[in-house]
């Protein structure tokens, strides 16, 4: 993309998530192109890259209205925004079950539905949310090899379809396999675990014309719509990061997202801080791989702390204090988790206009 002007008038604090709008609604058109004509049923966008009211608005714009969410906060998000259809992909337990309860009560016109993976949270469910006449809908979590949730292949998955199926207060949907193990760069390799997984589901689940089946992760789902007609869930497509720029040359999806920093000291020669900590963009990755500076020719990530991340580089000599900075995150989902919202950029130019991060919080 073009250079990302930073105005000396009406100066965005920092640290900062900076958002292009262009981009985000060029990346859901690409989304568009992949699942082809039946792009409005098949298309299930995961909520929880961006988070954000504004951007779900885009893609109801495009004629997308079934979503997938992780937390009930971000399935209120688009309940909110009248949204047709919201899977609840994180198994509820506890008072959550109770949450969703009333967030299918509050918003009546919506279709929500929830994953599970055992006979139990099955049952707890349905008897909460569950009324005469109206079932709640539930799919059923599959591992694909992912070893997180769901029931791996096998004939257990029959017997949990069975008891959906008897109980009065549930109706069986379909199932929910996510792949986010698969990473590979090799787009070959990567095709290769998909059409193994296709023959495993059509093994093992011999799904009716009724059921949906709900497949493929960001760097997956185009080829899952290539081989099947079934439903696409990704989600960094939306926004994309440095990670995925890098390992997935294949797909042709843009940055969106990213973070303004500022040089706050130079502690010693070469060495440069900024005020991009843990607490401003995502640091699950190693050192070196949590955030990008494109404008830096050559430096090396020396630590990072809280509120703190120095570099060293022989260039420290061009920075003064206070100097801006355009940081490319690595992960771009736990890195918008942790901003109330994103200044947008407007003709190249950062703004003070912005969007917020409206289901940051949980309940």
């Amino acid at each position: 993309m073009n250079k990302i002007l930073i105005p000396l008038k009406d100066p965005v604090p920092s640290p900062a998530l900076i958002l292009n709008p262009c981009t985000v609604e060029l990346n859901i058109e690409k989304m568009i192109s992949i699942a082809s004509d039946q792009y409005s049923e098949r298309l299930r966008p995961h909520l929880k890259t961006h988070k954000m009211s504004e951007v779900t608005k885009l893609h109801l714009s495009k004629g997308i209205n079934k979503f997938k969410a992780s937390t009930i906060k971000e399935a209120e998000m688009a309940a909110q925004l009248k949204a047709n259809d919201i899977l609840l992909a994180h198994q509820p337990t506890g008072p959550n079950i109770e949450k969703l309860n009333e967030l299918v009560n509050k918003f009546p016109e919506t279709s929500f539905a929830s994953i599970v993976d055992n006979i139990t949270s099955a049952k707890e469910i349905s008897e909460t949310i569950g009324k005469p006449g109206k079932p709640f809908r539930l799919f059923i979590d599959i591992n694909c090899g992912m070893n997180r949730t769901g029931i791996p292949f096998s004939s257990s998955i029959n017997a949990l379809k069975e008891d959906i199926i008897n109980d009065k207060n549930a109706i069986f949907s379909g199932y929910h396999i996510y792949d986010g193990h698969l990473h590979q760069p090799s787009i070959e390799s990567r095709k290769k675990s998909v059409i193994d997984i296709k023959e495993k589901i059509l093994q093992y689940l011999s799904p009716s014309d009724t059921d949906e089946i709900i497949v493929g992760g960001s760097p997956t789902f185009a080829i899952w719509a290539e081989l099947t007609d079934w439903s696409l869930s990704p989600g960094t497509t939306t926004l994309w990061d440095m990670g995925y720029l890098n390992s997935f040359p294949d797909l042709k999806f843009e940055v969106a997202a990213f973070i303004l920093t500022r040089v706050i000291s130079k502690p010693a020669d070469n060495l440069l801080c900024f005020d991009l900590g843990h607490k401003s963009v995502a640091s699950e990755n190693p050192l070196e791989n949590r955030v990008f500076f494109p404008d830096i020719k050559e430096y090396t990530v020396i630590s990072q702390s809280e509120e703190h991340l120095v570099i060293k580089t022989p260039l420290f000599h061009k920075y003064k204090i206070g100097d801006p900075v355009i940081g490319w995150p690595q992960h771009i989902c736990p890195t918008v988790a942790l901003h109330r919202q994103a200044n947008l950029i407007i003709n190249n130019e950062i703004s003070m206009k912005s969007w917020q991060v409206t289901s940051r919080d949980r309940i």
